[in-house]
């Protein structure tokens, strides 16, 4: 897991390396919530930044920002502009009203939208939440594991092979034989993590788009927006991807330096330490400011980009290609759905969870990639990072 938006994705990269092992370090859990505090706060500042810094180009005139919590929320800002009313638009909104709860309005969702003075929907900036970078991040992984486990099985069936000496192709196995050598070979991998001897391949657990930001304007203006980041070295574009179908947007990946002491100051003149209060570190610390926070810290982040035009935009909230469908499309069509990609899942969701939680020490790692758990299992672990009680009907 290497969050190319954190300014210390090493630091998180290892922890998550020696997590997945099941070998925590004592400072592990207190290192876990100056992370997210430091890098949270800091892709925060810098995407807000970008954002107004590239809204100013295509939009005249003053720009609101406002901070939602809820799809609902976007969703009314986008409703409520109805610029470029195209025949599809229209209907789409006609649907939206007749039943606006079908459309997901109590998904938690993590950013600022900005608005033109009018009121006119103009775009956003968002970090993903940790559940949807543990849901990404078991993506990545369990692609690389399966890999692995398939490496693994071929292997046992060329053994198999030799042993009769006929070459592969032409070796018949029988179904419930190939199911045989894929268990094996999981657990072989398993056994791996446990031992260990797994060797993690960064760039295949690289997530690019942990802070993102959307510009919605037309054709004309996205595209004089394009030409000026063409040509801003401080924005570099490493990446790009044009998206067809019922998503229709273009995205970039972009490579940016953030501001240390703007970022520093801002933590301090916002008396930001009070939203950290409840992570376990004591408030005179905080209250020092954040540059304690950044020894180690990459002078660069990543972070996407997304062009769209309106119409688009409405289609990618309430139409054929709306969000929450493609995230569940995503959690269920997985070609790999064994206990480890499970586990992987639970495991990060429990790593967010101590960074955010008052603890900053744990002793054991409840959830091991060799082990098999329930979704119950992994909540009464998190509830117990909060003293939370459980709730039975026997006592």
């Amino acid at each position: 897991m290497y969050l190319t938006s954190f300014i210390h994705r090493q630091d998180l990269f290892q922890i998550a390396e020696r997590w997945f092992c099941g070998r925590p370090e004592p400072n592990d859990a207190l290192r876990l919530t100056e992370i997210l505090i430091a890098d949270g706060f800091v892709v925060a500042e810098t995407i807000g930044s970008i954002s107004r810094l590239l809204l100013e180009t295509v939009c005249q005139g003053a720009i609101q920002e406002e901070r939602i919590h809820f799809k609902g929320e976007l969703r009314e800002r986008i409703f409520s502009c109805r610029a470029t009313a195209t025949p599809r638009v229209g209907e789409l909104f006609r649907e939206y009203e007749a039943n606006p709860d079908f459309y997901y309005r109590e998904a938690p969702i993590n950013a600022v939208v900005y608005l033109d003075e009018w009121g006119c929907f103009l775009g956003l900036s968002r970090i993903k939440r940790p559940k949807r970078i543990a849901e990404k991040a078991n993506r990545k992984i369990a692609n690389w594991i399966f890999q692995i486990v398939q490496d693994t099985a071929r292997n046992m069936a060329e053994r198999r092979a030799e042993k009769y000496g006929i070459p592969l192709h032409c070796l018949l196995t029988p179904e419930k034989e190939m199911i045989r050598e894929f268990i094996e070979a999981e657990k072989t991998v398993a056994r791996s993590f446990r031992d260990g001897t797994i060797k993690f391949d960064r760039a295949a657990l690289s997530i690019n788009d942990i802070g993102g930001m959307k510009i919605v304007a037309d054709e004309t203006r996205l595209a004089h927006l394009e030409k000026i980041l063409a040509g801003d070295p401080a924005l570099k574009v490493v990446d790009r991807e044009n998206y067809q179908g019922d998503y229709r947007a273009r995205s970039m990946l972009l490579e940016v330096a953030w501001d240390p002491e703007r970022v520093c100051r801002r933590y301090a003149d916002g008396r930001c330490w009070e939203k950290f209060l409840n992570r376990g570190i004591p408030e005179d610390k905080l209250k020092k400011g954040l540059e304690p926070l950044l020894d180690r810290a990459e002078p660069k982040i990543i972070v996407e980009l997304i062009l769209s035009t309106y119409p688009d935009m409405v289609e990618s909230e309430f139409g054929s290609s709306i969000h929450e469908e493609r995230i569940l499309a995503q959690r269920y069509n997985k070609d790999y759905k064994g206990y480890v990609p499970t586990n992987v899942e639970f495991l990060l969701e429990y790593l967010f969870a101590v960074g955010f939680s008052p603890q900053i020490h744990i002793s054991e790692i409840p959830i091991k990639l060799w082990g098999r758990y329930l979704p119950d299992t992994l909540i009464s672990h998190i509830r117990s990072l909060y003293h939370l009680p459980e709730y039975d009907l026997l006592y």
